[in-house]
């Protein structure tokens, strides 16, 4: 679930959606937002943004600097961007880090989300220096694979809360 100023809107997250699967990820499934995590192209986005009645967001896999001016084309097409660190064979939830250094310029016109290692630990800093629009925290915030510890869970909730009143 994600949202701000208590809203919460379930998120879908697949990867290169195949026609004949675009009827269980329209609108009336469960969720508001189908996050795409594949290599879906500008215009397969713009393509399932014409064709599905929910909300789009683009998971962009960073492998360097350069790979940040491919956000632009997005803007427009996907309501938000979320960048991850690029791993070989790996659509994401690796835990790794773009470098922070990547990112300090980085002002896309469309909304974005980081991913990749975010752990309350480095939420202040994370929030002060990139000023993303949202985190997504996954790993990090996990005893094993798919097993959350809630306590680094609500450590992380407490960190952003902090960040967003101090």
């Amino acid at each position: 679930m994600a949202g701000g100023g208590g809203d919460c809107f379930g998120v879908l997250v697949v990867a290169d959606p195949t026609d004949d699967r675009l009827e269980e990820l329209g609108v009336g499934r469960g969720h508001a937002v189908l996050q795409l995590h594949g290599n879906e192209s500008v215009e397969r986005c713009r393509e399932l943004a014409q064709r599905l009645d929910v909300r789009l967001w683009k998971a962009l896999r960073v492998r360097s600097p350069e790979d940040l001016a491919a956000a632009a084309a997005y803007a427009g097409v996907v309501e938000a961007l979320l960048l991850d660190a690029w791993q070989p064979g790996q659509l994401g939830g690796t835990g790794h880090r773009i470098p922070t250094a990547w990112l300090e310029e980085f002002r896309p016109a469309t909304p974005w989300w980081l991913a990749g290692g975010v752990g309350p630990e480095m939420v202040a800093e994370l929030l002060a220096r990139l000023r993303p629009d949202g985190l997504d925290a996954s790993s990090s915030v996990e005893d094993r694979p798919g097993v959350k510890n809630l306590a680094r869970v609500a450590a992380l909730v407490a960190a952003v809360r902090e960040s967003a009143t101090g």
